[in-house]
């Protein structure tokens, strides 16, 4: 989506609770989100919603505890599907211009013409094009199986939580781990700071919309059923649901963050003790939640089940309001597609 064809949301928040210090992130002419206090020649709607420096019940049932990684070939087959289209469209094309193609000597007539099965025929071509337009779809075919083994593997036998203290130190966190499950090796951790997606209800209210007419931009009609991804019921997460999730009262995929930094990844091949996780290079505002703005943070672990499985925990962290911060000049947006994020990249 472009940013510069969507009307920026402009409301005054009303709340009972104590508002956070002001912030800027990202820049008027691309995607921004700004927090700052109410002006006198502000003329925006109100919007009643709270603001709470904890994270919402919904927040740390969706982003708390451990999740399975989506199998490798998801974001091959994603990656292969595009030039797999242009193959098979190029074969229809050559296929159009045959005669001419020959004639000049361009094709040989070995790849020429067409085969007969029954009543019709099918271009040559496409016999070497189509199978590679296959493998793609194969591939996710595939993935979700494995995907979904995983998931069944992990509800016969889940994983304890891991035991760790903490305390925040500047833009960064000091850990130690208390406790780990027997049957996990973590890899490496890393500090992250995101941005939840708005409620819907509120998004649709600040934009003076109801529910039932024309949706707002970037976000599908209501589905009426009960969702699992946080992305679908929020009508965010258009088009279909990859990885497959299986029915669960837990999702155990997490979705990444639409907006997201991070700190650089540590090493806990060597030590499983005590270590500090550094902050993203740019100084991001506390912990804040609200119904349109919420800045979370979090802390990731990778890791590595004894049975192969890539799994991955991640714990909410509460970060005090940060006063006087420097504007941030780029909103870092990425894909909310569970498979292609690079989330953990």
């Amino acid at each position: 989506m472009d940013p510069q064809g969507v009307s920026m949301i402009e409301v005054v928040i009303e709340s009972e609770h104590r508002p956070p210090p002001a912030f800027s992130i990202g820049q008027d002419d691309d995607w921004k989100v700004e927090w700052r206090s109410l002006k006198t020649d502000d003329g925006f709607s109100t919007l009643s919603c709270e603001v709470s420096r904890e994270p919402f019940d919904f927040i740390m049932r969706t982003r708390n505890g451990w999740y399975i990684e989506p199998d490798p070939l998801h974001s091959i087959a994603r990656k292969a599907i595009r030039p797999a289209v242009v193959i098979i469209i190029l074969s229809l094309l050559i296929h159009t211009l045959e005669p001419g193609l020959v004639a000049s000597g361009l094709l040989s007539e070995s790849f020429a013409g067409s085969y007969r099965i029954g009543p019709l025929d099918y271009p040559k071509l496409l016999f070497f094009s189509f199978p590679l337009f296959i493998v793609p779809i194969m591939f996710r075919i595939i993935a979700n199986l494995r995907d979904i083994r995983s998931q069944n593997r992990y509800i016969s036998s889940p994983l304890e939580d891991i035991s760790v203290s903490m305390q925040v130190d500047g833009n960064g966190v000091e850990l130690f781990f208390q406790d780990i499950p027997v049957d996990v090796m973590p890899n490496r951790a890393r500090m992250q700071v995101g941005m939840i997606v708005p409620e819907r209800e509120k998004m649709l209210e600040a934009l003076g919309r109801e529910e039932g007419k024309q949706s707002a931009p970037g976000m599908s009609t209501l589905l009426p059923d009960r969702r699992i991804a946080a992305g679908e019921e929020l009508g965010t997460g258009v088009g279909e649901s990859i990885p497959l999730a299986v029915s669960h009262p837990r999702l155990l995929l997490l979705e990444p963050l639409r907006v997201m930094d991070s700190g650089d990844w540590v090493d806990l091949t060597s030590t499983t003790t005590r270590f500090t996780l550094p902050g993203p290079s740019q100084m991001w505002p506390g912990s804040i939640y609200s119904a349109l703005i919420a800045i979370h943070w979090e802390i990731v672990v990778d890791a590595v089940r004894d049975d192969g499985t890539r799994m991955k925990w991640v714990m909410p962290i509460l970060i005090p309001d940060r006063e006087g911060l420097d504007p941030i000049v780029k909103l870092p947006v990425r894909s909310g597609r569970i498979e292609s994020s690079d989330q953990l990249g």
